[in-house]
């Protein structure tokens, strides 16, 4: 079953989502943002200004995600525009990484997933649909693909995707339990490994 937001606000008392906010933000300091924060049956994250990266084209390169290369990316520059808004950005027809500003600590009978947002795919931003599994801890790693021809703005502190979360029965061994080679990623872009 889908969680609403009375839940949510429950398990963020418990440390959940960590910062947390109770209602959906759509203005900071008298400028509106693309809306974070609690919504009827979800969280919407925001993005972190730490950290974002955007595979680069290297000719004769192929990603491989079990020798993946750092190299095939390069850290995105912070910038902000006139209102003081903070973003990044993501050339036409590429793909980029950041994270999470909020810390997520999941129940370890409830699995998350990450879906986009509207405003942000209208852009031709597509978030990678990710799962997060009971259990499970720290920060997100997020995907973007810019499938538009023009180069995006991704917004930092803004928000950009959506937790639904889904309660089932206990597991018999959740993603803590396992040592899932993502638990507890710190606030930067955690890349693919095996």
């Amino acid at each position: 079953m889908i969680k609403n937001d009375k839940w949510i606000i429950e398990q963020a008392e418990k440390g959940m989502i960590v910062p947390f906010e109770k209602s959906l933000i759509r203005q900071l300091e008298n400028r509106k943002v693309i809306s974070f924060g609690l919504s009827s049956y979800g969280y919407d994250l925001s993005l972190s200004e730490l950290d974002f990266r955007v595979f680069r084209h290297i000719p004769g390169t192929i990603v491989d995600p079990k020798r993946f290369n750092p190299k095939n990316l390069e850290t995105a520059v912070l910038q902000e525009d006139e209102d003081g808004s903070k973003y990044f950005v993501i050339p036409a027809n590429a793909y980029g990484l950041g994270v999470s500003r909020e810390k997520v600590s999941m129940p370890k009978n409830v699995t998350a997933i990450c879906v986009g947002k509207s405003t942000l795919a209208r852009c031709g931003i597509i978030a990678n649909i990710t799962p997060i599994e009971a259990g499970w801890e720290g920060y997100i790693t997020l995907e973007f693909s810019n499938a538009s021809s023009a180069d995006c703005r991704i917004y930092a502190n803004e928000g950009v995707v959506q937790l639904l979360f889904f309660e089932g029965d206990p597991c018999a061994t959740s993603y803590a339990d396992r040592n899932g080679k993502y638990q507890n990623q710190q606030a930067m872009v955690t890349l693919a490994k095996i």
